[in-house]
């Protein structure tokens, strides 16, 4: 599943085709994702596009005629293409511009979300929205509002930097991985974390979110922005994925466990 940094990536890339571009038309198959397709989303047709942000995992554009919020779920990603392409087997929603450039959705296992926001209604108050944490690379997400949200929690500290409530963006890849920088085994419990830690884990956050934004992503399967691109970022995980072979730092074997049906790579050594 594409997470914070891959989202941010494909946002950067769509913007610079529709901000401040008209779409002249709107494609919507009808094969339901997630969700079913709501034929409301071609009133977007005619409008503008004003803004393009992004919450959490979800890219939220905003037009003079409504706003349209985006998930890319399991195996989604959005095409900047011509609009004379001829669409393929799973592209389920397109814009199509004023440029001859389009933006379409393709999603192979139908996970992701589509929903149109009418004209004076704010996205930002959908329930999906709402209830979402601090954003991870902003100054709302520091080490006392860290702690604060932990100090309850009884499950593992890996599953909680999950949970879009505590934090948004830090998907299975970057926990595994923050987790390992800031030498915290993934099993221990979240309330037990401590204030240094805690602090520390909040900087490898930051840090790995901003390189694999600079690095286009982390393509693990079928990730590619919406230029068609891979993200790179795969090549700098120390512990993801590489269950079996030598801790880069100690040369302990790494450790593969399940939690919460997710995989998690940890150094038994390093993260005693």
């Amino acid at each position: 599943m594409p997470e914070l940094p891959e989202v941010e990536v494909t946002k950067r890339g769509v913007a610079q085709v529709l901000l401040n571009h008209q779409i002249k038309d709107v494609f919507v198959g009808t094969r339901p994702l997630r969700q079913p397709l709501s034929p409301e989303l071609k009133k977007l047709a005619g409008a503008t596009v004003t803004d393009i942000a992004r919450r959490g995992k979800y890219i939220v554009v905003t037009t003079t005629q409504g706003s349209l919020v985006i998930h890319l779920g399991m195996t989604g990603h959005l095409q900047i293409i011509a609009s004379d392409t001829p669409r393929a087997k799973h592209d389920h929603f397109e814009l199509m511009l004023d440029s001859g450039m389009s933006v379409r959705f393709n999603d192979t296992r139908r996970f992701g979300l589509l929903v149109y926001v009418p004209v004076g209604s704010d996205p930002y108050e959908l329930k999906i929205l709402a209830e979402l944490g601090p954003e991870p690379l902003t100054d709302d997400f520091t080490p006392e509002v860290l702690l604060e949200r932990l100090k309850k929690r009884t499950c593992s500290i890996k599953q909680t930097l999950m949970n879009s409530h505590v934090v948004v963006g830090v998907g299975n890849i970057y926990a595994s991985e923050a987790l390992f920088l800031s030498k915290i085994n993934p099993e221990r419990m979240a309330r037990d974390i401590t204030a240094d830690e805690a602090a520390t884990l909040v900087a490898n956050i930051k840090q790995l979110l901003t390189a694999s934004i600079a690095s286009g992503g982390t393509t693990i399967r079928d990730f590619e922005g919406a230029d068609g691109k891979p993200g790179y970022f795969v090549q700098n995980l120390k512990v993801y994925g590489h269950g079996g072979k030598p801790c880069p730092v100690c040369g302990t074997e790494i450790k593969h466990i399940v939690q919460g049906g997710r995989s998690t790579y940890f150094c038994p050594k390093c993260q005693h």
